[in-house]
């Protein structure tokens, strides 16, 4: 046993040896790269007041920054500029496309997306808050419940509050650092009455002189012959030049450049010379003018350092929610640091080191999560501070000049309207449910993954969006109804309460289907008057929660590996599953929403299908534009081709037929030929071709023939497929050993056709195959042929 206990002990002794050895090393180790990592990183620094003046000069525009005008800066750098997809559109609105995934979605655990109604209110406010238009409000964003509001603000702040700590969002706080040696008294353990009054008071029970030098020490900072006596309320070093002074201050230190001039004029920059320090700097530098009678001595004392933000801590941004107990200290201080300078000045009421909350967040954020409950007082709070932009901490006036936002239910708006002098104080910015479809979908990907969309044959997966959108929407829109007039007669792309074509004009996108005279009616006038109309929509209908619980039902109901998603699962689920849900869903909308995309498949499948020969169709609309000059029964050389023609009422009625279709009465054919002829006989020939000097290929009359030759072939290009069943089956047999069992006619045409569907419309083979089918099985080919 003794022997046992003896090698055990040696085993203890060698292991601990070993570990011994070892952890040292991995310490340094990790220590050491600890620190070259943070080397790396930016530190913060504190500057002379002079070494921030160089800074100044050099960054003028990233130094001279309020909150509104780095908040600005900071959501321009994250989105960007927009894009315009009309920009050329003399009517255009500048309703224009925000990438704000890098705000709102990277690096976010829970991302909100902004649809392209909301990022465009958001992203004109912002333009405004550069321009200094927006201090002394509150910015309200107003929601329904389940529209993402919180989320968004989150993500907000978050981005704010990194862009903040770098060097492109830094902005410089004002800090003291008073120099104890510039002061006669430094040194001098008798020269402070009221020094030795407060040590009396400490040495009641006789202390020795020990313990009054401790004392003294403690009061004074040690033997330490500097202060630091930081602004709590954020103020930038600037604001501590006299403002009667600032004017002759920034025109001696600026070049004549156009920073110089937008500083001297601008109203972004009006807050320069308008605004005042804080009271502790005020009397903090009224106080050491005093004592050392120098202007030079005082901003000798003054340093510059970065304004840290850390939400967690209220600094810089305070965030409050409604069940938020408020705060039982009012006002703040910091008695030690009071003690010493009132030491260093020799006088207790020169400055007094006291703050309230709000000046934490002074140049900062100062957010409220809804307002009910506690938050509905603190932003009663608000109103004397907002309208006045100060706030009175015991006998004191403290400046807020902070950036305030809000959160707000519609139901809530109860809470703060008896506050009639406050409304004016109040910026509202609407932020309903989603009614971009193109975000709705955004949603649906990112909350159940991309890969959905490899489960759904194209345009499905945005028309269940459509669907849920159609619900939030109003069913009378006078704007549309006003420039469209009848809504019939786009019977086949759109429903009688437009609300397909708003969800598209929603997006950005001015749909092809519009004709030509309406395109021209859409004026810059009529498209406010559609897009203000958003204001009053999105409140109702599925919420963002109900529409992903309704996603995720549908989703799992039909999803497969052997078949896609297709129109006829989505239309059964709202009308046969969940037929509570068709309730919130506009009469009739679904099955405009099926003929839409019947339509718009069918047309896909005929671009995918049509094989024209260029030459030819130039070839016969020449050929025809010549020929109606003379009369049948002649034989002429054509001028525009060189060949030689027949003119007989059959050529004429051949190339007619592909123009005007084949069942065209005798009464229009000669009405087409007499204004075909007109056209040619008054503005083609001497206008283009003998004026302007154009080819007869360059002028109005061929290019007008040339796209109706094409799209009469287009119509027609599926009537020798309808019913061959050979043709079907070998859709279904395609990639398959059966398909090489076909004619070559037949294999060539079905290859073409689902080569293209997947080159040109982004159809997987699998989808190519079942669309195909879709077409032909529901006759879709007929079918609009009649309806047209």
């Amino acid at each position: 046993m003794a022997k046992s206990a003896l090698h055990h002990e040696k085993q203890k002794a060698v292991e601990k040896k070993r570990i011994g050895l070892m952890k040292p090393t991995n310490i340094r180790l990790a220590m050491n790269n600890l620190k070259s990592s943070m080397k790396r990183q930016e530190q913060p620094f504190t500057i002379p007041f002079e070494e921030f003046l160089q800074v100044l000069t050099e960054k003028p525009q990233t130094v001279i920054r309020n909150v509104f005008q780095v908040f600005h800066d900071m959501v321009r750098t994250y989105v960007g500029e927009g894009v315009d997809e009309y920009s050329n559109d003399p009517e255009s609105i500048n309703y224009v496309y925000y990438d704000c995934s890098k705000l709102f979605v990277e690096n976010s655990e829970h991302p909100f997306f902004a649809d392209r109604l909301f990022a465009n209110r958001l992203m004109n406010h912002v333009d405004s808050l550069r321009r200094g238009a927006q201090q002394n409000n509150i910015l309200i964003f107003e929601g329904p419940p389940g529209c993402g509001k919180s989320t968004f603000l989150n993500n907000l702040l978050k981005k704010f509050e990194h862009y903040a700590n770098t060097p492109e969002g830094m902005r410089f706080e004002a800090v003291w650092i008073l120099d104890r040696r510039m002061f006669d008294s430094f040194g001098d353990k008798e020269f402070n009455p009221l020094l030795e009054k407060i040590v009396a008071l400490f040495n009641i029970d006789g202390a020795d002189e020990i313990n009054g030098e401790a004392i003294r020490e403690q009061i004074l900072g040690g033997n330490e012959p500097y202060i630091e006596v930081p602004c709590p309320s954020h103020d930038n070093p600037i604001l501590m030049i006299p403002t009667n002074l600032r004017r002759a201050f920034f025109d001696d230190l600026f070049r004549n450049d156009e920073f110089k001039w937008k500083l001297f004029t601008a109203k972004e920059y009006e807050w320069v010379f308008k605004d005042s320090p804080c009271t502790i700097c005020s009397s903090l530098y009224q106080a050491l003018l005093h004592k050392l009678r120098s202007p030079q001595k005082v901003f000798q004392q003054l340093y510059a350092r970065p304004y840290h933000f850390n939400r967690r801590i209220g600094e810089g941004i305070s965030v409050f929610n409604p069940g938020d107990a408020p705060m039982k200290q009012y006002v703040f201080e910091n008695p030690i640091l009071q003690r010493r300078i009132n030491a260093l000045l020799g006088d207790s009421n020169q400055v007094k080191y006291i703050f309230s909350k709000f000046a934490r967040t002074n140049n900062g954020i100062y957010a409220l999560m809804d307002i009910k409950s506690h938050n509905t007082e603190r932003l009663i709070e608000l109103h004397n501070i907002i309208s006045e932009g100060v706030h009175k901490v015991e006998d004191i006036e403290e400046n807020v000049n902070s950036m305030f936002i809000a959160l707000m239910n519609p139901e809530d708006k109860k809470n703060i309207q008896n506050i009639q002098s406050f409304s004016d104080r109040i910026e509202y910015i609407n932020l309903p449910y989603v009614l971009d479809l193109n975000t709705e979908v955004e949603i649906y990907r990112s909350v159940f993954g991309k890969h959905i969309d490899e489960s759904f044959l194209p345009r499905v997966l945005h028309n269940f969006a459509r669907i849920i959108i159609s619900s939030r929407l109003n069913l009378k829109s006078e704007a549309l109804l006003e420039w469209i007039g009848d809504p019939t007669k786009y019977q086949m792309y759109c429903d009688t309460n437009l609300q397909l074509l708003k969800m598209e004009i929603y997006t950005g996108y001015i749909p092809d289907w519009l004709s030509e005279e309406d395109r021209s009616r859409f004026t810059a006038k009529r498209r406010r008057r559609i897009i203000g109309e958003s204001e009053s929509e999105g409140r109702q209908g599925f919420s963002g929660r109900d529409s992903i619980k309704i996603f995720n039902e549908f989703f799992s109901t039909f999803v497969r590996e052997d078949k896609l998603i297709d129109m006829n699962m989505l239309v059964k689920y709202f009308s046969k599953i969940r037929k509570d849900l068709y309730a919130s869903i506009p009469q009739g909308f679904i099955d405009s929403l099926l003929r839409m995309y019947d339509y718009s498949v069918l047309q896909s499948v005929k671009e995918s299908l049509y094989y024209y020969n260029e030459d030819q169709i130039a070839r016969d609309v020449q050929h025809y534009i010549f020929a109606l000059n003379f009369e049948p029964g002649t034989t002429e050389k054509c001028t525009f081709t060189g060949e030689k023609l027949e003119i007989t009422e059959e050529f004429i009625r051949t190339i007619e037929n592909r123009l005007l279709g084949k069942d065209v009465d005798t009464e229009k054919r000669e009405l087409f030929r007499r204004n075909t002829v007109r056209e040619y006989t008054t503005f083609t020939l001497p206008q283009e071709m003998l004026i302007d000097d154009l080819p007869i290929t360059k002028t109005r009359l061929f290019n007008s023939l040339r796209e109706r030759y094409i799209y009469n072939l287009k119509e027609k290009v599926l009537d020798p497929f309808q019913d061959n069943e050979n043709f079907r089956r070998a859709i279904k047999d395609f990639d398959t050993e059966n398909f090489k069992t076909y004619d070559k006619r037949i294999r060539d045409d079905v290859t073409y056709l689902l080569n293209n569907l997947c080159e040109k419309f982004r159809y997987t083979k699998q989808g190519a195959r079942e669309v195909c089918i879709y077409v032909i099985d529901n006759d879709l080919a007929n079918r609009f042929s009649e309806t047209h």
